[in-house]
């Protein structure tokens, strides 16, 4: 009986270190930058001008802005998870092909960016940063706000706080704590510091809401998206790419297809 204790016991401070491992670093499992020396010089092909924005404690984030020949708008544009805009800037053309100037931000620690993720306050204060500057450029009524992947929380909550023209969102999740959940069910909620409830903000956003997802995705499950059809208004759509995954969404034929008829109207 003593051994079984013991064993029970052992097994709690273990299960108790990986939960207090993981609250304390899951930034590391959940960010993966790739940093660029500051003089990096892009290759795009295209027309573009390096941005700086400073945050409200005095760090610089680095982005990337191609205009558009007689732009209707802005795309802010908020990337996924890996990488930085060396790569994530190869999407660009696609939009100013259709018309629209195109901003994308490298958060904390990626690309050129300065600092580091420290908490989701942080993360989402940078992104609001970012969003005001560029609205001293373009009225708010031509900005669309699109996000992939880890970025569709924070243009979710960015659309939720005020009235872009549109939200798109390309291989959403419900929230981080679902991920969790579903990937790690051992792991409790208030483990994960970066809940990240699109679910939650959703029903707060007053723009049209244009949900993509591959029905194939290998790294956020197609069926836990689903339940985001629930906090969608009638005018909102949740489209299904048939045989898609997770990555180079934009490059999807069909994807390609549909957005340029929704950018149209």
């Amino acid at each position: 009986m003593k051994f079984l204790i013991s064993l029970f016991a052992l097994a709690g401070l273990l299960y108790l270190g990986v939960c207090v491992l993981l609250y304390f670093k899951q930034e590391r499992l959940l960010f993966f930058p790739q940093k660029l020396a500051k003089d990096y010089q892009f290759t795009f092909g295209v027309p573009f001008q390096e941005r700086w924005i400073k945050t409200s404690d005095g760090v610089p984030l680095h982005g990337l802005l191609f205009p558009a020949t007689n732009s209707k708008g802005l795309i802010f544009y908020l990337h996924g998870n890996g990488g930085a805009l060396d790569s994530w800037g190869e999407v660009a053309p696609f939009y100013t092909r259709l018309g629209y100037d195109i901003f994308m931000l490298d958060y904390r620690g990626y690309g050129k960016s300065s600092g580091q993720i420290q908490s989701q306050v942080q993360f989402l204060s940078d992104a609001e940063t970012a969003y005001q500057q560029l609205l001293e450029e373009y009225p708010e009524s031509q900005v669309i706000l699109l996000g992939y992947s880890l970025g569709t929380g924070v243009a979710a909550w960015l659309a939720a706080q005020h009235q872009p023209k549109l939200l798109v969102l390309q291989a959403p999740y419900p929230s981080m704590r679902a991920m969790a959940r579903h990937y790690y069910p051992w792991i409790p909620g208030f483990v994960v510091r970066y809940p990240l409830a699109t679910d939650k903000v959703l029903p707060r956003v007053k723009a049209p809401v244009i949900l993509f997802h591959g029905d194939q995705d290998e790294v956020i499950d197609y069926q836990l998206t689903l339940p985001l059809k629930a906090a969608l208004k009638p005018q909102d759509q949740f489209i299904t790419l048939e045989g898609a995954g997770h990555n180079n969404m934009t490059n999807n034929a069909v994807y390609q297809q549909l957005i340029e008829r929704i950018l149209s109207h």
